[in-house]
């Protein structure tokens, strides 16, 4: 009788035991992981460069706060039109990362001299996945999608940022049933 008694509270104890690290398992599982890069910014100058940085990720961290996945910041500025996949392969691989982003912001030029922009900006995003395959882009026109005229350029980047954000969420739902990405 005591040994019956042993081994069943044996076996609950490694049934319960396994039971925990199989749900532990799954809840990681449907953590993805999102690398972004520092957005390219066009024209290229340099005292725009660091406000825009900080109104996109600002952006990016405001619309993935409610969400189960985890964005991962790489200071590194990968050049949009000239994406290499070993490049990408390596930061996701080294960040541990399911997904990488390589954006892009345009701003509009306005007037005759050198550095007058308008407060409208076009939000372009590629979505790679960790072998460094393209699987989605997309990009967002302030100004043909929201007709703003008036408003800062952060608040601008932060709606061509959701935008550009929502694009790829629902391309990816169009994708989702023939080749199983989700984000």
């Amino acid at each position: 009788m005591r040994k019956f008694i042993f081994f069943t509270a044996l076996g609950t104890f490694l049934l319960v035991g396994v039971i925990s690290v199989k749900a532990q398992k799954n809840a990681d599982n449907k953590t993805k992981k999102i690398l972004y890069f520092n957005p390219e910014v066009e024209p290229d100058i340099e005292e725009i460069k660091e406000p825009t940085n900080l109104a996109f990720f600002s952006a990016v961290s405001d619309n993935f706060s409610g969400r189960k996945n985890k964005v991962l910041r790489a200071e590194v500025q990968i050049p949009f039109d000239s994406v290499e996949k070993q490049t990408i392969t390596d930061y996701c691989v080294n960040n541990d990362a399911d997904f990488a982003i390589v954006p892009k912001v345009r701003y509009f030029k306005v007037g005759i001299g050198k550095y007058v922009f308008s407060n409208q900006v076009v939000v372009s995003m590629k979505l790679f996945d960790a072998g460094g395959n393209l699987v989605t882009e997309t990009d967002y026109d302030t100004y043909q999608k929201n007709m703003r005229l008036l408003g800062s350029t952060e608040n601008s980047i932060k709606i061509g940022t959701d935008g550009a954000i929502k694009g790829i969420l629902k391309k990816l739902r169009k994708l989702k049933s023939g080749a199983g990405a989700e984000l």
